[in-house]
């Protein structure tokens, strides 16, 4: 279970390190560049420690789909990205399958 909690914090972390490149301007601007580079870093950690006890092919799974979905909403949210019906079915389906990975590892 602690493995599972350290992989999804590790999704989160993805999510802000992801954004804060964004607001980073191509690593022009200091602390947006110093919070995603230090995000990265952290949710890297994190997910080194998850695999531990997960298999690798479902953690990584898990955790990118995590950022995708994430980040991809706070683009929609923050960054005034686009949300078409095709977007949302396929970030959907992403969330099919991460929960699928989950429970087939229960």
């Amino acid at each position: 279970m602690i493995s599972w909690l350290l992989l999804v914090a590790a999704g989160l972390l993805e999510i802000g390190w992801a954004s804060a490149i964004k607001e980073s301007q191509g690593f022009t601007r200091f602390w947006p560049s110093l919070l995603g580079i230090g995000g990265a870093l952290a949710s890297f950690a994190l997910l080194t420690l998850a695999v531990r006890d997960l298999p690798i092919g479902t953690a990584y799974a898990v955790w990118v789909g995590i950022g995708a979905i994430g980040v991809a909403v706070a683009g929609v949210v923050w960054f005034g990205d686009a949300l078409s019906p095709g977007r949302m079915l396929f970030l959907g389906l992403i969330v099919v399958g991460v929960a699928g990975l989950k429970f087939l590892e229960s």
